[in-house]
């Protein structure tokens, strides 16, 4: 298990109005790179994502750190693309690390206007070259009340992800039952069968299959076939749901994002 965490800003949560409505963004980040990695387009990726007033993101395939694209890329980060993305908008952020490499290290990764209290990175990798996570935090948000966030990417294999599912209930009948949980990211789920499993969990429903009756269509970006993407609630509900489906974002990644405004 590796984590990383920081803070750049305080919030006295005890002191500020109760907050009631959140805005969540998830987004695979491709490393910072278009589809086929043809271009670096990080500073363009944080404009975008910063457009969207997000108080919470969810990232997937971020880099902690490349020591080729580094002497490589004119305009590279001197922090974490994690941090680069942050700025000064996000004050909390967290990194799960699940791949390491010569070069360096990628995973999953949090960023949050509002404390985040606890992390933990559950290694959830079964066999093989692939390393997966779920990064989970607890955060801080104003109205005396933890609000569990859950970044997920999980497999490309169905086997491993049916594993990683289970995992992923276990860490869900874990958590308090009465408390605020938000989980979102790459599921690699093209058949559905892991939605399935996931909407058999009590109280829990993904957003929109709840308001249009359809998980979101999010990859490939340019010609968006398999609902890939998700955003799964339970103690809290979802209103408009959106897929980020127009320019920039496009060209951003090989995913599409999802917005959602969740209401506690």
């Amino acid at each position: 298990m590796h984590l990383e965490a920081g803070s750049t800003g305080f919030i006295n949560t005890r002191q500020a109005a109760a907050v009631r409505r959140l805005r969540v963004l998830t987004v695979n980040t491709h490393k910072g790179f278009t589809a086929f990695n043809r271009r670096f387009i990080l500073p363009e990726l944080r404009e975008a994502v910063r457009s969207t007033q997000a108080d919470i993101v969810f990232l997937q395939e971020v880099l902690g750190s490349h020591d080729r694209h580094a002497a490589r890329y004119p305009g590279w980060p001197q922090t974490s693309q994690y941090e680069f993305l942050a700025d000064s908008m996000w004050s909390d952020f967290a990194y799960g690390r699940n791949a390491v490499y010569p070069d360096g290290h990628h995973g999953n990764a949090l960023l949050s206007k509002y404390p985040i209290i606890e992390h933990r990175n559950l290694d959830v990798s079964i066999t093989g070259p692939e390393r997966r996570g779920l990064l989970h935090c607890v955060l801080d948000v104003p109205g005396d009340q933890a609000v569990h966030a859950i970044c997920v990417h999980l497999s490309l294999l169905e086997s491993h992800r049916q594993q990683q599912l289970q995992l992923l209930r276990q860490l869900l009948d874990g958590l308090p039952a009465d408390e605020p949980v938000i989980i979102a990211g790459d599921f690699n789920d093209w058949q559905q069968r892991g939605n399935r499993v996931l909407c058999q969990h009590p109280g829990l429903h993904e957003a929109f299959k709840h308001h249009h009756g359809l998980l979101a269509r999010t990859y490939p970006a340019r010609l968006p076939l398999l609902r890939l993407d998700r955003i799964y609630l339970r103690n809290a509900d979802s209103h408009a749901p959106q897929i980020l489906s127009h320019r920039p974002w496009t060209h951003l990644s090989d995913h599409l994002p999802l917005v959602v405004e969740v209401r506690l």
